[in-house]
């Protein structure tokens, strides 16, 4: 079995912002994209179009509909991947050490060559976050893009993972979660960002910020404006049509 390092240098991840979200899923489409050309075996594509198709993802994106005590329904999106665990079981159950977890930076990884398949980390795996790629058969799971946040042949602004540089509503935040004073920090102390299920003990890296409270919409009736009289002293063609109407009414 693997072990974990004692301490990391950096605790790298994702800050998500559940009230900013629009569902779009953009970060997934960047995703499998990026992860197809570049880092590891590509992403399993197969008969997408087609009525049985096959693939893998690194990233998905769930919508609910939550019902509150009063006023309408609200539609929430989730985006989940790998949260990059302190305690991540999905390395400590590994049988060959191809999951583990970096020291430089806390972000954990499958070395591809050592995999053999065994699914033994998708079932320890709380969250969901790793898949079979039914290809390869290796095991799948997000890096953080880690070919493309070290990349220096890149500009300095596109060093950040596919899904955070692609993200049109900008809900998707990358940074060092163990430095106070870096911005994922202070938006997760300003927003209360939250752990995905905390009582696993996993200790993720990744952040959710909750949603804000939406303002009361007032109640009007929809079909006021169209049942209100256009003027009281009509004139041009909507006066013809009121004495045309008037002569034709018994």
């Amino acid at each position: 079995m693997t072990t974990l390092p004692q301490h990391t240098e950096r605790s790298l991840g994702l800050v998500i912002d559940l009230d900013t979200c629009v569902g779009c899923h953009a970060c997934v489409t960047a995703c499998k994209g990026w992860n197809t050309e570049n880092y590891g075996a590509a992403l399993a594509d197969k008969d997408a179009y087609g009525a049985d198709p096959v693939g893998s993802f690194l990233n998905r994106v769930h919508s609910y509909e939550v019902q509150p005590e009063t006023g309408p329904a609200q539609l929430f999106h989730m985006p989940k991947s790998c949260l990059h665990c302190a305690d991540a079981p999905c390395v400590t159950v590994c049988p060959t050490g191809a999951s583990y977890k970096r020291v430089e930076d806390g972000i954990v990884l499958v070395n591809e060559s050592d995999c053999i398949g065994c699914g033994l980390c998708a079932w320890a795996c709380p969250y969901g976050a790793r898949e079979m790629d039914p290809e390869e058969q290796v095991m799948k799971k997000c890096t953080l893009c880690v070919d493309r946040i070290y990349n220096v042949n890149l500009p300095e602004e596109d060093r950040q993972p596919a899904c955070v540089r692609t993200c049109p509503a900008g809900a998707r935040h990358f940074g060092d979660l163990s430095d106070p004073e870096s911005d994922v920090s202070r938006l997760v102390a300003e927003r209360g960002g939250m752990e995905l299920m905390p009582e696993q003990g996993t200790a993720p890296v990744n952040r959710y910020l909750p949603p804000r409270p939406r303002d009361a919409a007032p109640e009007f009736d929809v079909l006021a404006p169209y049942l209100e009289p256009v003027a009281d002293d009509s004139k041009g063609f909507l006066r013809w049509l009121d004495r045309a109407l008037e002569k034709i009414t018994p």
